[in-house]
């Protein structure tokens, strides 16, 4: 039991102040959670109560299987703007309606997650390179913004198009914006910056414990939203102003039903569900290992597939969309002082308890509001710094963001995150076909070898020495033999060449082949292949094919110091002294 509920391990040595710390941590997230959820529902095109429903059921099955004790799932804010994004798509061609649409969805996000644990892929998520995933999530927390303009403006914003026809259309229509809905918009962001940057300093000067003010502080899309019920209720804004409102949501949990499969629409959602749950799994396991490494402990990927993937399905036979691992309110769970995954339920039972007695209170809350809680929630994901930063480092991965964030803006969330990884794996593969490769001399007396163009170093006329910085595959060993017969080119007197091979970690057939062809071409030019501080997996593999007698006379040295020693000592070793140089 243990070794299949996590909850069960922690629950062995579980005491009264675990379960105080939990609570308020439980109780801090479902603050949270319940304005969040409903707006995260409406980004996904959905009604308000969707986003509640998917705060229960899988907050529960996640509660008994997750391996995180901090990791808060439900829905969030980047697999809502895939699912509007999906269910948009799959409308317009007459596939169904939204909510059987996104139910589907979850099927098919948990069905992956389980076929992945399956097949013990939970490393798949490190393919995605951190530029995509930066440059994908800066993109998409751009679109969340500006889609939120239209609530807090009251205006008809049309989604569809380039993000700057969604300004044009602004720029266009300043006439016409409802100024009371934008009044309730503004007031929305005020109130929820200030509750997060200048509240807690405010209460640390009163007479309030620190456990108290940590609450009231995340309690700020709370305050908000009781703020702008209040101020459209009594004056009766929704009627004189035509401020929009959320209306009446339906009371009651949600109830289990079967799910309607129709294959043509599941070979619609396969490819959004697909990238649903790999972005969901990638930010569920990095915002899981950076809370638990705080605590010096570990969460298993394979567990977190099992763990999001019965919580998916938990959503789609609760009738609700797909679920993740938020950022947001991960941290506000650790924060609070969350100890094990207690915190997710008790959670979920204020959800329950909102959604079964306490919905006809969101009658009057202005959409406005539900706007500028998306809006400060998806600020954090625009990070220009990870840009500027990756370009003072490596200008290939800000390339790599730079096109995944262009892409996003343009072709579309799915489209562009395809275009980011595909352009990720084609400059993966341009700089391991152009591998960094050095002639090396000896440095001093030591048996270190370093690169003759950055060390003084001593080498010898009669031998050439390299380094390739490079597993050898199909697609570089071109360059390599090319490298290698433009230095005997360039060096007549050479007449052995030593290839170092302690950067090289696998050789494939075409590399092999590439080798014999260079043994032989090099030996028709009298000059000898060596290799050194080969590996003893690609030895073991080369002593299975007949490469090694091709190579003869060369020979595999175990050392770089071995064989420069040993060939300097060959043939004329006086001549070989004499013509010993230096370089700077």
């Amino acid at each position: 039991m243990i070794r299949y509920l996590p909850l069960a391990y922690w629950l062995k040595d579980y005491q009264r102040d675990d379960f105080v710390s939990d609570l308020i941590a439980g109780i801090v997230v479902g603050i949270l959670l319940i304005p969040q959820g409903m707006a995260y529902a409406f980004l996904a095109g959905l009604p308000p109560e969707y986003g509640l429903y998917a705060a229960i059921v899988p907050l529960f099955i996640y509660a008994l299987l997750g391996s995180s004790r901090s990791l808060a799932v439900g829905p969030v804010a980047i697999a809502s703007l895939m699912v509007g994004s999906t269910i948009a798509d799959a409308t317009a061609r007459g596939l169904g309606d939204p909510v059987n649409i996104a139910i589907n969805l979850s099927l098919l996000v948990g069905v992956i997650l389980i076929c992945l644990r399956i097949l013990r892929l939970g490393s798949i998520v490190n393919f995605m390179s951190h530029s995509v995933i930066s440059g994908f999530t800066s993109a998409a927390a751009l679109l969340i913004g500006v889609s939120q303009l239209r609530h807090l403006t009251g205006l008809s914003i049309p989604n569809d198009g380039f993000i700057t026809d969604s300004f044009g259309f602004l720029l266009q229509h300043l006439s016409s914006i409802n100024v009371v809905t934008l009044f309730l918009g503004l007031l929305g962001l005020l109130i929820l910056w200030f509750a997060k940057a200048r509240l807690a300093n405010l209460l640390s000067r009163t007479a309030l414990p620190n456990w108290l003010i940590q609450p009231i502080c995340r309690a700020g899309p709370m305050f908000a939203m009781i703020v702008g019920t209040l101020l459209v209720a009594s004056p009766g804004l929704d009627q004189h102003y035509q401020v929009a409102i959320i209306g009446s949501i339906p009371e009651g949990l949600p109830s289990l039903q079967l799910i309607s499969i129709d294959l043509q629409l599941w070979q619609q959602l396969l490819t959004p569900a697909i990238l649903i749950a790999l972005i969901g799994f990638l930010e569920s396991v990095s915002v899981g290992t950076t809370l638990a490494s705080r605590e010096r402990e570990r969460i298993e990927p394979n567990k977190e597939l099992i763990a999001l993937g019965m919580a998916n399905l938990g959503a789609a036979f609760s009738g609700t969309y797909p679920v993740a691992g938020g950022f947001g309110r991960s941290m506000v769970n650790f924060a609070s002082g969350a100890r094990t995954t207690i915190a997710s339920l008790i959670a979920a039972v204020m959800v329950a308890v909102t959604v079964s007695f306490l919905t006809p209170l969101f009658y009057y809350l202005p959409k406005a509001i539900l706007g500028a809680v998306i809006i400060m929630a998806v600020l954090p994901l625009m990070d220009i710094r990870a840009f500027t930063d990756s370009w003072k480092f490596n200008k290939a991965d800000a390339l790599t963001m730079f096109i995944t964030f262009i892409a996003v803006l343009t072709l579309g969330v799915e489209i562009g995150i395809l275009c980011g990884i595909a352009i990720s794996f084609l400059l993966f593969i341009y700089r391991s076909s152009q591998p960094h490769i050095a002639v090396v001399g000896r440095v001093g007396e030591s048996q270190h070898f370093r690169n003759v163009a950055r060390h003084e170093v001593t080498t010898d006329e009669h031998i050439l020495a390299i380094r390739v910085d490079e597993s050898l595959y199909f697609a570089n060993t071109r360059f390599v033999e090319d490298f290698i017969r433009s230095q005997c080119a360039s060096r007549r007197e050479v007449e052995h060449v030593i290839m170092i091979c302690n950067a090289v970690n696998f050789i494939d057939a075409s590399a092999l082949e590439s080798l014999e062809n260079l043994t032989v071409q090099l030996a028709s030019e009298g000059v000898t292949l060596h290799l050194a501080e080969v590996k003893g997996p690609i030895m073991d593999r080369l002593q299975k094919t007949s490469f090694l007698q091709q190579l003869s006379p060369g020979q595999v040295f175990f050392t770089a110091d071995e064989a420069m020693r040993t060939l300097m000592q060959t043939g004329d070793s006086e001549t070989s002294a004499s013509s010993i140089e230096r370089h700077q």
